[in-house]
């Protein structure tokens, strides 16, 4: 929890799990989404800074801090993988920054459902050309806290991608993308994929 000393430190082996910041007024802005092979935790940080929450369920492999930190001393390469996982999620995370503060909601919802979309098809190439059915870790209302958009703005953003034929939603979580180099062109992103690449 914000604020805490964190007694563990993990990867996420399966399943969702985001961290969120509780502002001064009491709202919640989710700051990150941590995803199969994310890391979670500080080594050597005294206090936690975000709170973690489980958006699906989640198995991590995860060790105690203190222990964690002696085998960082006593194997370099555990520490440099680590480190090498912290560059990738500073990357991310100043992509995050241009998502949310230089694109449209259009382009904000349309990024938010590459990045579960894009993860089937670099398992199987061929749904590019397929519908591709996603049940997402987030309700309508959580991924507009994360989008930095309101509920009404998400739900639009939904309904205008089903008329252009793009999405189809399905319930408070499901979607399926009707058309996914439609959605991909929706990102606003360079033809190489840009930061979801």
């Amino acid at each position: 929890m914000d604020g805490e000393v964190p007694d563990f430190v993990g990867t996420v082996l399966t399943g969702t799990v985001s961290l969120t910041k509780i502002m001064p007024d009491g709202r919640i802005q989710m700051v990150a989404m941590l995803r199969p092979g994310n890391f979670l935790g500080h080594p050597y940080r005294a206090k936690s800074s975000y709170n973690a929450v489980a958006s699906t369920s989640v198995v991590m492999c995860g060790f105690r801090r203190k222990p964690f930190e002696r085998l960082l001393r006593k194997i370099p390469e555990l520490g440099q993988g680590l480190l090498e996982q912290s560059s990738n999620e500073l990357d991310a995370a100043r992509d995050w920054m241009l998502l949310l503060g230089r694109k449209t909601a259009r382009e904000k919802v349309a990024s938010f459902l590459i990045i579960f979309a894009r993860e089937k098809v670099t398992q199987d190439p061929s749904l590019m050309k397929k519908q591709i059915y996603l049940d997402l870790p987030y309700t309508r209302a959580e991924i507009g806290d994360f989008l930095g958009l309101s509920l009404e703005t998400v739900s639009r953003q939904f309904s205008a991608f089903k008329d252009d034929s793009v999405v189809d939603p399905d319930g408070k979580r499901g979607v399926t993308v009707v058309d996914y180099p439609a959605l991909l062109a929706e990102t606003g992103n360079d033809a190489d994929g840009g930061w979801l690449a």
